[in-house]
């Protein structure tokens, strides 16, 4: 068909239009797409039948090249990309109204009505079903398989119909069980309403930026890149979810950042994330230098970060030698290990923050820099800064935002899935493929994992399932049951406190024997705790506090 002499007209107001992606993989796409129908004139709205991670690396790899102003997502779907998009991401929410219709449309149906939601129950739902003789079920979840062991339990107490999001719904569903969608047209028009909000905010603060955005430096060699991003920030544990949620946040400030965390924990992972969700740079065209401050003697290190003149010192290099400052131009200079730094540098740390400036060795001449600078440590630097090894001004100068990185022992819940993920690369970078029933087989040595403290933290992690690695590719058909692990990695059998490791008690010879069946039975049942306890002739919970205490 030969275009219309005016369609130039309307590509040019679409691209004036702001731009709102949706995204679901459940019943609650057919919503987006009839609420879609009264928003086509004001905004140009497009589905992604995507979800989670896929969803989040569907619409990182398009934002490269096309322009998105706003995302609308709902539920746990909603919050995992909310964690992992610099773009805004606006969660439909469900009303009170809502949840109130959608348990009386239940109610028509059975009186044994469940309702799951996402992270945190309701508790206003005990006086409803009190004053209307409801039997309401109220559960939570935070995974998939979560919310499925949820369902199966509730049918199996009585439950005949499931409220909750598109999920749930259609896991319920699934389970044989009346499914009651919990979201109306109203509270998703409300979503629509504010993604439009939003978006033309978006576009009036990218147009004020493109008037003033820096030219991106050209040609930046490889190893001035930054490699890792948000999405391998690991981890589904609420600790982590937030750590997202802040460096999303941090990412569009120009700040001064200050990481802080035991060795192991990320540091520099999480600097480079904050680098490369900048929403105002093409990160990837955008130095990010790094520095130890503790591995570089006192005497090198003024000149590697300031740079030197022609005949500074003996040995210097003709013509002169450019620092780490300028190479980061336009960037971004991590400095870690911070509190190794000496006094003296210190000094001249500060003076650049100030002037934004630097004067190389051996020279006179200022020297304009434009550098974000993300600082991090292992260290207490209030202490040192008692102890005067630290300058307090400086400190407040590098602190401007704070983050805290969780250590491993905290983060419990992302044991498994970190091993699991580890392991899997471990075996790959020595050529060998992974068992099949590699995740039941962790899953069953999760107790073993639970119960160390992880001084190391993640890097510890993966050297163990590195070394996990090798004897099973050098015995391919050994299976990764407790007893293996514990030959390979003895010190699982102890507890750290701090950086002292300490001995603790080791099981009784029948105790461990017993725990080993427990285990084995977990790996023959694929991890389904239900069929392992009810072969093993024990209840669900006398299973997990079995697997977790050794008893």
């Amino acid at each position: 068909m030969r275009p219309s002499p005016n369609s130039h007209i309307q590509n040019d107001s679409n691209k004036e239009k702001p731009v709102i992606w949706t995204v679901s993989v459940s019943r609650l796409a057919d919503l987006f797409r009839d609420i879609t129908l009264e928003y086509d004139d004001r905004a140009t709205i497009e589905p992604i039948d995507l979800g989670f991670e896929d969803a989040a690396r569907h619409i990182r790899e398009r934002m490269a090249t096309e322009r998105c102003d706003a995302v609308i997502a709902a539920g746990s779907n909603g919050t995992y990309l909310k964690s992992r998009l610099s773009v805004p991401v606006v969660i439909a929410k469900a009303s009170g109204f809502d949840v109130m219709q959608a348990l009386s449309r239940a109610r028509k149906i059975t009186p044994d009505i469940g309702i799951i939601t996402y992270q945190n129950t309701m508790p206003a739902l005990k006086e409803f079903q009190n004053a209307f003789g409801f039997r309401i079920a109220q559960r939570k979840y935070a995974t998939e398989e979560d919310a499925r062991a949820q369902i199966n339990e509730l049918k199996a107490s009585g439950i005949k119909a499931i409220v909750g999001a598109g999920l749930i719904t259609d896991l319920a569903a699934e389970a044989g069980l009346a499914a009651v969608f919990v979201y109306s047209a109203a509270s998703i028009r409300q979503a629509f309403d504010d993604a439009l909000e939003i978006a033309k905010l978006t576009q009036l603060e990218s147009q004020r930026g493109r008037g003033t955005q820096l030219v991106a430096a050209a040609g930046i060699p490889e190893t001035l890149r930054a490699k890792h991003g948000i999405t391998d920030l690991r981890g589904t544990s609420s600790a982590m979810e937030a750590l997202r949620q802040t460096v999303v946040l941090y990412a569009r400030s120009p700040a001064t950042v200050l990481i802080q965390g035991e060795t192991g924990t990320g540091k520099e992972l999480v600097a480079q994330a904050i680098h490369r969700e900048n929403p105002r740079m093409d990160a990837g065209n955008r130095p990010f230098v790094v520095v130890n401050c503790g591995a570089i003697a006192e005497s090198l290190l003024e000149s590697e970060l300031f740079g030197y003149e022609e005949g500074a010192f003996t040995g210097s290099r003709r013509g002169g030698h450019a620092g780490l400052f300028e190479a980061a131009h336009r960037g971004t200079l991590f400095l870690d290990e911070i509190g190794e730094m000496p006094l003296t540098l210190q000094t001249r740390l500060l003076r650049v923050l100030e002037e934004r400036e630097i004067v190389r060795v051996g020279s006179t001449r200022p020297i304009p820099v434009d550098v974000r600078i993300i600082s991090a440590t292992h260290c207490d630097l209030e202490q040192r800064i008692r102890e005067g090894r630290f300058r307090a001004d400086l400190f407040y100068r590098l602190a401007v935002l704070r983050l805290t990185l969780p250590p491993l022992r905290e983060r419990g819940e992302d044991l498994v899935a970190l091993a699991v993920w580890c392991l899997k690369n471990a075996l790959a970078a020595l050529g060998a493929r992974p068992h099949p029933n590699l995740q039941a087989e962790i899953n069953a040595c999760g107790g073993l994992l639970q119960n160390y403290d992880w001084p190391g933290n993640v890097r510890e992690l993966r050297n163990l399932m590195e070394r996990l690695a090798l004897f099973l590719a050098a015995e391919p058909l050994q299976a990764i049951s407790p007893g293996f692990v514990l030959r390979v990695a003895p010190e699982l059998l102890q507890a750290s406190d701090s950086a002292i490791t300490r001995p603790a008690p080791i099981l009784e010879q029948p105790a461990m024997t017993q725990l080993e069946n427990i285990y084995q039975t977990l790996a023959r049942f694929n991890g389904n705790r239900a069929a392992a306890a009810k072969h093993l002739g024990i209840s669900r919970t006398t299973l997990w506090r079995r697997t977790q205490t050794g008893e």
